[in-house]
């Protein structure tokens, strides 16, 4: 009886540890904030999918309290500037940390 308690207790513990990890993640401060991020995150990266001069599949973009930090690689310093561009006109960006490389 006492081992099925404990079972059950360590069951419970795991179960709120992990889903309590899921609301809010990378020290935002709400879950709206979080959500805010996740909108941006997604508006910036749809827009070069739409956008022939930018290689969406080569930039990885990063949101954190309305700062969306870029990085991968670009084919020219001219899709390194673009892709910041378009990034920072996205609704709700607040700034750009531009860490892409441009291949060799």
């Amino acid at each position: 009886m006492k081992l099925r308690t404990s079972i059950a207790s360590a069951i419970a513990v795991i179960a709120l540890v992990t889903a309590s990890g899921c609301a809010v993640t990378r020290g935002q401060e709400s879950v709206g904030a979080y959500v805010d991020d996740a909108a941006i995150t997604t508006s910036v990266k749809a827009r070069y999918i739409d956008n022939k001069e930018v290689d969406a599949a080569s930039i990885k973009v990063e949101t954190l309290n309305g700062t969306v930090m870029l990085s991968g690689f670009a084919k020219n310093s001219m899709e390194r500037s673009t892709a910041e561009d378009i990034a920072s006109k996205v609704k709700g960006v607040k700034s750009v940390k531009n860490s892409i490389a441009v291949r060799p």
